[in-house]
């Protein structure tokens, strides 16, 4: 068989590694489906889970299922996760336990976006903007395990005071501690009667809001996955950060559905061919955008 180009199973892992790159492909889907007349041939639900797969993977498998006579009646979804170009012709879907589901290539509707590199398997488009994503999970864990181990309470509490008792020294040591997890951001109250100036300072060791640029790592890597999606910010969830916004909604959708969505429909019209001997329709022509 033919080996995928990327992998498979970690393309699909990777939704789960950032907000916006896990919400776009089925946000792209959804309007894919706008376009998109059910049938007996192709259900709702087919096209949907095609869908998908091609946003995420750059290609869609169908299973033609065909009647006494020959004729496609009906076509089910092949999850592409699974399916593998075999090198004599045909096609083979990886079953659990080392087993395997051939089929003839007369049987599978692969509908696959072009790769400039090799014409087997489709490649997605926002594979340029995987650096930036695991960036902006890696600053998101960081941030995170930062927080949980109590790093931001991060500093040397340093006293010289000899008038200082064993009992209060104890006291801070315990507040102090459980400033680690639940319980963080507590303030202290100290009160050395006679102590000299400076008898207690605080040291920080490190601030994350300065030293990591948090936010602004945050920022720069979300525009570069929306991107590699080729996604307008007004589609993909984020908030404005001036007071006119990103303008008229219903244009900007109207724009990216006609540059963007159809284009795609045009390639999931192939599977009007296979049903076409049993006159079902699976797929509605794109209506005008007025």
């Amino acid at each position: 068989m033919y080996v995928p180009p990327v992998s498979r199973t970690g393309l699909a892992k990777m939704l789960r590694a950032n907000a916006h790159h896990g919400t776009i492909p089925r946000f792209k889907r959804n309007m894919l489906l706008r376009d998109f007349i059910p049938s007996a041939g192709c259900s709702r639900q087919t096209m949907g889970r095609a869908g998908l797969d091609f946003m995420v993977f750059g290609d869609a498998f169908f299973l033609r299922i065909r009647n006494v006579i020959g004729q496609v009646i009906e076509l089910q979804h092949l999850p592409a996760i699974n399916m593998r170009r075999k090198v004599g012709g045909g096609f083979m879907m990886l079953l659990p336990n080392a087993k395997e589901l051939h089929f003839e290539e007369e049987e599978v509707e692969h509908v696959m976006d072009y790769d400039v590199e090799q014409n087997i398997y489709g490649v997605p488009d926002y594979l340029g903007g995987m650096h930036a994503l695991l960036l902006n999970e890696s600053a998101t864990l960081f941030r995170r395990r930062y927080y949980n181990n109590g790093a931001h309470a991060g500093f040397i509490f340093y006293t010289n005071d000899p008038d200082l008792s064993e009992e209060d020294e104890a006291n801070l040591k315990s507040q102090i501690q459980s400033a680690k997890g639940v319980g963080n951001f507590r303030s202290m109250f100290v009160n050395i009667p006679g102590g000299a100036e400076k008898a207690i300072q605080i040291i920080p060791i490190g601030d994350v809001a300065t030293k990591d640029e948090f936010e602004r790592i945050k920022n720069i890597t979300r525009n570069d996955v929306i991107a590699a999606w080729r996604m307008h910010p007004a589609l993909a969830g984020v908030i404005p950060e001036n007071a006119g916004g990103f303008g008229d909604i219903e244009k900007i959708d109207k724009v990216y559905t006609n540059n963007e969505i159809r284009p795609i429909c045009q390639l999931f019209l192939q599977v009007n061919e296979c049903l076409r001997a049993d006159r079902h329709i699976a797929w509605a022509e794109p209506a005008p955008v007025t």
